[in-house]
């Protein structure tokens, strides 16, 4: 199924259901069209016939990932402590090589640049700083959605280890998303972490 076809289908059930509910419990503005709902640092439309950023029509990997959250979100407060990894969440196994190239190896040569833009990335997705919980050279806080938030923590090069890059979840981020919506939630966090260099 295409991915325009996956967004369609979970509009009809999301339209299909208690709209002021969904609104108060996935933490969006109900709007005369639908939901306006802040995500990957974006303020997104959600209507029947489609989700928008700015006007055009999302039909891609970020579409489906806003339709999982809004189909998928418990009637819960988002837990963010203890931060959790990938691997200890309950059938993420099939999806841990993917994750860990796409979330977390294709920031590592972007390091530097990281750092040089650190303010403006924190600015994007009600980042703050996390060094201090998470400890790392440099760790930050993203909110990619209002109940989900991924921990970034890296690690420079010396000479016993090379650069690397952690990517933790919320501790109750599943409550909000199903696994695989969590890996592909974290691939587009850290591509959006990379398209602000």
């Amino acid at each position: 199924m295409a991915l325009k076809d996956v967004i369609q289908q979970s509009l009809l059930e999301i339209f299909g259901s208690d709209l002021r509910k969904i609104a108060r419990v996935k933490c969006c503005e109900l709007t005369d069209w639908g939901f306006r709902l802040e995500a990957f640092g974006e303020l997104w439309d959600v209507t029947r016939d489609g989700i928008f950023l700015r006007g055009e029509r999302e039909e891609g990997p970020k579409g489906v990932l806003l339709a999982l959250y809004l189909k998928h979100a418990k009637d819960s407060d988002m837990a963010l402590l203890p931060f959790r990894s990938f691997k200890e969440l309950p059938g993420s196994m099939p999806y841990q090589d993917a994750f860990k190239l796409r979330a977390e190896m294709v920031l590592v040569p972007y390091t530097f640049k990281i750092m040089k833009h650190y303010q403006k990335i924190l600015g994007s997705m009600r980042g703050e700083d996390a060094k201090g919980l998470v400890g790392g050279d440099m760790a930050f806080i993203l909110r990619p959605f209002p109940k989900i938030a991924l921990a970034y923590i890296f690690y420079l090069p010396d000479e016993d280890f090379p650069a690397s890059v952690t990517c933790l979840f919320s501790s109750n981020a599943q409550d909000f998303m199903p696994v695989d919506g969590l890996a592909d939630t974290a691939e587009q966090t850290s591509k959006t972490i990379i398209s602000m260099l």
